[in-house]
C-alpha cells in the first residue's frame, strides 16, 4: 500500500508535458499545475489564445505565472524520501527494441549488452558494471538480442574460440572435443586478423567511391559541356542558316532588280521604235489623203499641175517584218534559276547526309570494351562513299561512290582544290568521329587504306597517305601487311585477304584494322589522339584494274 502511495504521490506530482517531477510549480487559473518552463514553452509554441493542456480551457489574456511554493516544497519533500522521477514513455522499450533483463513490470530500453553476462541492461541496472571491479573485464556493447547465439547449443557454454576448418564458432569444449585437430583459434585472434581483411575491403570500397564520385563530376561537366556545345552549336547554326537565308534572298532581289533593269531597256527601246512607227504611220496617212483627195481632181490640167509637186515615196528604214517571239524572253533566266535550285537541293541532300552522320555520331558515353566479334563490330557499321572532288583523275569512281578503280586514260579534266594531283588517292566524303567500322574489298598488287584529316596536302610527299603525321595506313601487298605512320613504318606478320575491317573510336583514340575471312584476325592497332574528324582514304598503284571497295555491310 505504500508503494502504491508512492505511486499516486508520483502521478500527482508530475508535469503532464514533460512527464517528469514539477520543477518551478506554476498553478494556472484552472487549477493545473506545471513545469514554469513547460507551461511557459508550450504557450510561446500556441498561435492562438492560451489554454490548459489539460482541461483544455482557453483564457482570454495569458495568465500571469507564479512559482507554488507549497507544490515545490512537497516535491522536494518527495524526492528526499526516494521518489524519483518516472521514465519517459520513450524510455520505454517497444516491440523492435532490447529490453533490460534486469526491469520488473513494464522494462526500460536496454543501452548495453555485456557478452560475459548475455545480459542486457538499462542505465540504472547497468550502474554495477560501471562502478564494480568484479565487473570491469567484462565486454560491453551495444545492446544486442541475438546474445543467446553466442551460447554453444551442445554444451552451453560462451562460444569463445573460432574454428577455421568448419569456419564456424565454437566454444572451448568444443575445440577439444568435436573439433579437436581443426585449426581453431580464439574469436578474438580471428576477429583482428579478418579485421584487418574488412579494413582492406573498406579502403578498396571507400577508393572506389572517391573513383566513382570523380567520375560523377566528370560527367556532370560531361553533362554541361554536352548542353553548353549544344546551345552554341544551335545558336551557331542559325547563324549560318540565317546568313544563307539573306544570301539567298539578295541573290533573288539582285536577279528582280537585273530582270526589271533589263525589262524596261527592252520595253524603252521597243516604245521608240513603235513610235517611229507611229509617226511614219501618220505621215504615210497625210500623203494617202493628199493622194486621194489629187484622185478625184475632175479637172485634167489642174491634175497634171499638181502631180509633180508631190514628193517620192521615202524609203522605210525598218523591215517590212518584225521578229515577234510571244512569251519567250526571260525564259533562259528562269532555267537558270531552276537549274540554281536544282544544285542547291542536291547540295543540301549530299550535305545533310554529312550533317547528320556527323551529329549521331556524336560520343558522349565513357570509353566502351573494344568488340570482341564481327557482330559486335557491326554494330557500328557506317556507309563510306568517296568524294569525287578529291579523287585522282585517273581514278573512277563508281557502284554510288564507293567503289574506286584505277583507268588509263584521265576521267576528270576539272581542277578542284580539293583534287589529289600527285599519287591516285582518293578521301571519303563523309568526316568519321565517334565509333564507326567498314570493311573494304581489295583487288590488284598493292592497295593502301587510310584514315586522314581532310587538310592533308594534295600534292607532293606530303600527301602521301602514311607519310606524314596527318594520315595512318595499312598497306596491302600480295604476301604481307604493314603499317604506315609519319614516314615510319611498321611490319605486320599475319594472313594476307583480300578483304580489310577498319574500327575506329574517335574518341578514344583507337584505330584497328582486321583481316576479314572465315574469322577476323586483328592486324595492327593504333592507340593516339584525333584531334580531328577523319576521312577514309586508298591509296591505289598505278597498275589498270588495281581496286577497292567499300563494301554494304548488313
Amino acid at each position: 500500500m505504500a508503494q502504491k502511495g508512492v505511486d499516486l504521490d508520483q502521478e500527482t506530482f508530475s508535469c503532464c508535458i514533460c512527464l517528469d517531477l514539477l520543477k518551478d510549480p506554476a498553478t494556472i487559473p484552472c487549477g493545473h499545475s506545471y513545469c514554469m518552463k513547460c507551461i511557459q514553452g508550450f504557450w510561446d509554441g500556441e498561435e492562438k489564445i492560451p489554454c490548459c493542456p489539460q482541461c483544455r480551457k482557453i483564457f482570454t489574456t495569458r495568465p500571469v505565472l507564479v512559482k507554488n511554493f507549497m507544490f515545490a516544497a512537497l516535491v522536494d519533500q518527495l524526492k528526499k524520501t526516494g521518489l524519483q522521477a518516472a521514465p519517459a514513455d520513450h524510455c520505454y522499450a517497444g516491440p523492435e527494441d532490447v529490453s533490460c533483463d534486469f526491469c520488473s513490470g513494464r522494462k526500460l530500453k536496454a543501452i548495453k549488452s555485456c557478452l560475459f553476462c548475455l545480459a542486457s541492461y538499462c542505465e540504472k541496472h547497468l550502474q554495477p558494471h560501471l562502478d564494480e571491479a568484479a565487473f570491469k573485464k567484462h565486454k560491453l556493447v551495444e545492446p544486442s538480442k541475438n546474445l543467446q547465439e553466442n551460447i554453444c547449443s551442445i554444451h552451453d557454454e560462451v562460444m569463445k574460440m573460432f574454428c577455421r576448418t568448419d569456419q564456424k564458432c565454437i566454444c572451448y569444449l568444443c575445440s577439444v572435443e568435436e573439433h579437436r585437430g581443426h585449426d581453431t583459434v580464439s574469436a578474438a585472434a580471428e576477429r583482428t586478423e579478418r579485421q584487418r581483411d574488412l579494413e582492406e575491403s573498406q579502403q578498396q570500397i571507400q577508393q572506389r567511391i572517391q573513383d566513382r564520385e570523380k567520375e560523377v563530376k566528370l560527367l556532370q561537366q560531361e553533362v554541361e559541356a554536352i548542353n553548353h556545345s549544344a546551345d552554341q552549336t544551335v545558336k551557331d547554326s542559325e547563324k549560318i542558316f540565317t546568313q544563307m537565308i539573306r544570301l539567298i534572298q539578295k541573290t533573288s532581289c539582285d536577279v528582280k532588280q537585273q530582270i526589271r533593269s533589263q525589262q524596261q531597256t527592252e520595253v524603252s527601246g521597243v516604245k521608240d521604235l513603235q513610235e517611229e512607227l507611229e509617226q511614219e504611220i501618220t505621215e504615210l496617212k497625210s500623203k494617202d489623203a493628199e493622194l486621194k483627195q489629187l484622185s478625184l481632181t475632175e479637172d485634167h490640167s489642174q491634175f497634171l499641175l499638181n502631180y509633180p509637186s508631190l514628193p517620192p515615196l521615202s524609203e522605210s528604214t525598218y523591215s517590212s517584218s518584225i521578229n515577234v517571239r510571244p512569251l519567250r524572253y526571260f525564259e533562259d533566266v528562269t532555267a537558270a534559276v531552276s537549274e540554281l535550285r536544282d544544285i542547291m537541293q542536291e547540295l543540301l541532300r549530299e550535305e545533310w547526309t554529312n550533317i547528320s552522320l556527323t551529329v549521331t555520331h556524336v560520343d558522349v558515353l565513357l570509353p566502351e570494351p573494344e568488340p570482341k566479334s564481327r557482330a559486335d563490330f557491326l554494330r557500328y557499321s557506317c556507309q563510306i562513299t568517296l568524294d569525287p572532288n578529291t579523287a585522282h583523275r585517273q581514278l573512277l569512281l563508281s557502284e554510288e561512290n564507293r567503289k574506286v578503280t584505277v583507268m588509263r586514260q584521265p576521267q576528270s579534266d576539272s581542277d578542284h582544290p580539293d583534287r589529289f594531283t600527285d599519287y591516285l588517292q582518293v578521301l571519303s566524303r563523309e568526316s568519321l568521329t565517334g565509333r564507326c567500322y567498314w570493311e573494304v574489298e581489295l583487288k590488284g598488287k598493292y592497295v593502301r587504306l587510310s584514315v586522314a584529316y581532310k587538310n592533308i596536302s594534295r600534292s607532293g610527299d606530303e600527301s602521301i597517305f602514311g607519310f606524314n603525321d596527318k594520315s595512318w595506313a595499312l598497306d596491302s601487298s600480295p604476301d604481307s601487311f604493314s603499317f604506315h605512320h609519319n614516314s615510319i613504318q611498321t611490319s605486320i606478320s599475319a594472313p594476307v585477304s583480300s578483304r580489310v575491317g577498319v574500327y575506329l573510336d574517335h574518341r578514344a583514340g583507337v584505330l584497328s584494322f582486321y583481316s576479314i575471312s572465315e574469322s577476323m584476325t586483328l592486324l595492327h592497332r593504333v592507340q593516339t589522339t584525333f584531334s580531328q574528324p577523319l576521312h577514309a582514304g586508298v591509296l591505289l598503284e598505278y597498275a589498270v584494274g588495281t581496286s577497292a571497295e567499300f563494301c554494304k555491310l548488313k
